[in-house]
């Protein structure tokens, strides 16, 4: 029967399909070879034949152990101190009793427990305006007496074990859509900005009353002010946004279109900047854990985790800081608005989603809190029953799970259209990039006034403003011929290459995030070591790529689109903007990252149109990943006005107006305007 059962587990393994149910099976073998292993020894007869058995016993063993070597969670139910789950309990029981075996029930005996030192607390800190706050009103203190927790009802349910159901009940689904039952739209426009049909529905959901969204729309589909629209819809403030690293400063902006009248703060380092008399708080996992101790006492009425994948593991800080900011926030607001973010598939690895439930509400750690399990009971089945599972799963739809795909909500979106995310640069990459273009800022300036003292045609022909917007030109063009000329030093060029630098690893960081939750992406970069730093990235994190550059033979160049395009397991293709940019179809793929600009609209658009093609099924988003508060920013501006924003994002058109040289003038003009005004 062992023997028989490990062939099972090995034929499942080949295939591919890791289950939990197979797991289960994995961790039920392993106990009883364990236990029969023990048996034989301590059992009477002759010593050959107990040598023969251990033999056979641990043959079986080693084909176990060879499974588990392709399967890294399998290998980690092995250990000693793995945890048994009561399903893999209860199935070794029932193989023993299969085998004419009666299994033996342990006692459970309470040990004392050791204690042991307490380990290293990291420092925790509370910026002095969040005490400010704390200060000027004593009102604003939470009370977390408001929300108590109530006695279980008795139900049927109450001696099963549902988790494990649950799970199985969305593997049993066969791919089905998995999406609540959503109200019509109400709102139009928001904030003079139009609001898509699709994201309307989750405002209107959280208008009627729903509080608790897993929403698991793809990537392009504006889940961002969808949760920003549906905290305003609940009056869920002030509100906790925890967000990955690379979308912070997106975040920020996004509140500031959608929700203006409720200001939103970022939390840095330490929290020195972060204002709090803020509505709306977001900080990053890397740094939630110094800023948990106040987060926790802060009396938010609602959270949204965004990626909300980053918190599966349940043993890692970052997920027990979330899952126990959202207990503080439940022991505050009887019913808060917690939204959790992510464009992961619901179907594949389905188990990774109970940190998720269990941070939304739906489950604690062992089993469903009561709205959950009011559901489960109001469907009249239990596990044993075959409808159960079809039953279970709509219960746990319907608790909150939105899930839509581009191709489901095409018509709501433009066939192509182009996303700017903002990123700031920080350490010493930023450091050195901002100094860099206060110099070059400084040496225009210098330059311009210069030029005003030694002019010998007349005096100055000055604007209301008054600066000489002529010479601000004539300077510019002086520095752009400079520039071009330059073999060394910082100039408008080398700062577009730092910038790209330092933007490499968010982007590459960014575009394995679209590759796990949406398919197939097209990465575009400019230079070189920008490709190579991206695909550092994508071995680090495990990321299948390949790449289409300059130097590379026709033969090459085939082979590794060839690859991009029809091999699955290949996730992202890393392509140089000069080598790629045109006579390429990628259209197997309808996410484009362009992690450095172009100088012209028409380079950027042959880029994006290597997907965007006909035959392409789904609507194309390109993720303009920018520099904030940078040269980066004002050449991503002076793109769209040359070309027309609303020509690129609505139909396509990549008719150039202007060229290269203009966008570079243009951008030297800026700066050279923007510090002038500065001075005045």
């Amino acid at each position: 029967m062992l023997a028989r059962s490990v062939g099972e587990i090995e034929t499942a393994l080949r295939r591919g399909r890791v289950t939990p149910s197979v797991r289960t099976k994995f961790q039920a073998i392993a106990l009883v070879l364990r236990e029969e292993r023990a048996r034989v020894r301590a059992s009477e007869g002759t010593e050959r034949h107990r040598t023969e058995q251990i033999k056979r016993l641990d043959g079986i063993a080693k084909a176990l152990a060879m499974s588990a070597v392709r399967e890294p969670t399998l290998l980690a139910l092995l250990d000693e101190n793995a945890v048994v789950s009561d399903e893999a309990r209860a199935l070794s029981r029932t193989v023993l009793r299969d085998a004419g075996i009666e299994p033996v029930i342990e006692e459970i005996v309470e040990e004392p427990v050791e204690e042991l030192p307490a380990a290293p607390v990291k420092p925790r800190v509370v910026p002095q305006s969040v005490i400010s706050r704390q200060l000027a009103n004593p009102f604003l203190a939470p009370d977390f007496s408001a929300a108590r927790p109530t006695a279980a009802k008795p139900t049927p349910l109450a001696g099963w074990e549902l988790l494990g159901p649950l799970l199985r009940s969305f593997e049993r689904a066969g791919g089905a859509p998995a999406c609540m039952d959503l109200p019509a739209p109400t709102l139009r426009t928001v904030a003079g900005r139009e609001l898509m049909p699709h994201q309307a529905q989750v405002v209107a959901s959280a208008e009627q009353g729903h509080r608790s969204f897993l929403l698991a729309d793809e990537p392009g589909l504006g889940k961002t002010a969808q949760a920003l629209l549906a905290a305003q819809a609940a009056n869920a403030y002030p509100l906790l946004v925890v967000v990955p690293n690379v979308v912070k400063t997106n975040w920020v902006r996004e509140a500031e279109i959608w929700t203006p009248r409720r200001p939103a703060t970022l939390i840095q380092g330490n929290g020195d900047s972060v204002d709090g008399f803020a509505d709306i708080v977001v900080v990053n996992y890397e740094v939630l854990d110094r800023h948990a101790g106040w987060l926790g006492g802060f009396g938010f009425r609602g959270m949204v985790v965004d990626e909300a994948h980053f918190i599966k593991n349940k043993t890692s800080q970052r997920s027990q800081h979330v899952l126990e900011l959202a207990d503080r926030i439940r022991a505050f607001t009887p019913q808060p608005l917690m939204m959790a973010l992510t464009g992961t598939p619901l179907i594949n690895d389905i188990e990774d989603f109970l940190a998720i439930w269990q941070f939304l509400g739906w489950i604690d750690g062992a089993k469903p809190r009561a709205q959950l399990l009011d559901a489960l009971t109001a469907t009249g089945l239990t596990p044993a029953d075959p409808g159960f599972y079809p039953a279970a799963r709509s219960a746990v739809i319907d608790q909150g799970i939105v899930r839509r795909r581009k191709i489901d909500v095409a018509a709501d979106i433009p066939a192509r259209r182009i996303a700017d995310l903002p990123v700031e640069l920080d350490g010493a990459a930023g450091r050195s990039i901002r100094a860099a273009e206060r110099d070059l800022a400084r040496r225009l300036m210098k330059r311009y006034f210069d030029a005003l003292a030694t002019r010998s045609s007349g005096p100055a022909v000055r604007g209301v403003d008054g600066i000489d917007h002529d010479l601000v030109r004539q300077v510019a063009r002086w520095e752009q011929k400079d520039a071009a000329e330059a073999k060394t030093g910082d100039n408008v060029f080398t700062m577009m290459r730092k910038i790209g630098q330092a933007k490499a690893t968010l982007t590459a960081d960014y575009a394995a995030q679209l590759a796990r939750s949406a398919g197939k992406v097209v990465f575009f970069a400019k230079h070189v070591d920008v490709m190579d730093a991206a695909e550092e990235l994508f071995d680090k994190q495990g990321v299948r790529y390949t790449s289409i550059r300059g130097d590379q033979t026709p033969k090459v160049r085939q082979r590794n689109i060839d690859e991009f395009v029809n091999d699955p397991e290949v996730a992202v293709v890393v392509c140089s903007l000069t080598a790629a940019g045109v006579g390429l179809n990628l259209q197997v793929a309808s996410n484009v990252v362009l992690a450095e600009l172009s100088w012209t609209a028409a380079e950027q658009t042959q880029a994006i149109d290597r997907s965007h093609r006909i035959g392409q099924t789904e609507p194309v988003t390109a993720w303009r990943i920018i520099a904030a508060q940078t040269v980066d920013a004002r050449i991503a501006e002076l793109i769209d006005s040359k070309a027309g924003l609303a020509a690129q994002a609505l139909d396509g058109s990549d008719e150039e107006v202007g060229s290269s040289a203009d966008v570079q003038l243009e951008a030297l003009v800026g700066l050279l305007t923007d510090e002038l005004a500065g001075a005045r």
